[in-house]
């Protein structure tokens, strides 16, 4: 029997914890790499297998994923409130120049509508999720355009986003972001 995780309601395999990386491009060739990465999934598990049901580091990937593009378009709309769902409560994010925002000034910036945003949006195709247990990292490239009071913006810039399993879920923990990209 494995043991159940009362956060998901799921069962979790016991032992080391198996790295996997999924990147969700839609094309053909990224369906028969999928395919294989897979099967390999399946080869290294071994027979030790139970016969009970658990959740696979590709449907937490999935999960994950959702997530993250959910907390992306909250950015977007200036949703304090998804955004504070989502974000643990020690969350950090470190920006390109090295500066340093905490969870409470995300939010008191959505809520006060310091950035319009047009789009918030990653760019399709460059989403890729790994999972390490009870941790999931998200990198992606993301389109920012809007309007501060400094004026408008539109550059894009890669992140790395990182997903804690807590007894509440899934939060974002940690987040950094590159330079605008030239």
């Amino acid at each position: 029997v494995l043991p159940h995780d009362p956060a998901t309601r799921t069962a979790r395999r016991p032992g080391p914890a198996r790295t996997v990386m999924f990147a969700f491009d839609r094309s053909p060739l990224a369906a028969v790499a999928g395919l294989g990465i897979a099967c390999l999934g399946v080869l290294m598990m071994g027979h030790d297998t139970p016969a009970q049901t658990f959740v696979s580091d590709r449907d937490v990937a999935h999960e994950i994923a959702a997530l993250d593009t959910r907390f992306q378009a909250a950015v977007e709309r200036n949703d304090a409130a998804t955004m504070a769902g989502i974000l643990h409560p020690r969350f950090e994010l470190v920006l390109g120049d090295g500066r340093r925002v905490s969870r409470d000034e995300l939010l008191r910036e959505a809520r006060a509508g310091e950035s319009q945003y047009e789009r918030q949006v990653e760019d399709a195709g460059t989403q890729a999720v790994r999972v390490y247990g009870d941790t999931a990292v998200v990198t992606a490239r993301l389109w920012l355009k809007g309007r501060r009071a400094s004026g408008p913006f539109e550059y894009r810039l890669w992140f790395t986003d990182t997903y804690v399993r807590t007894p509440q879920g899934w939060q974002y923990a940690f987040g950094q972001a590159s330079l605008p990209l030239r």
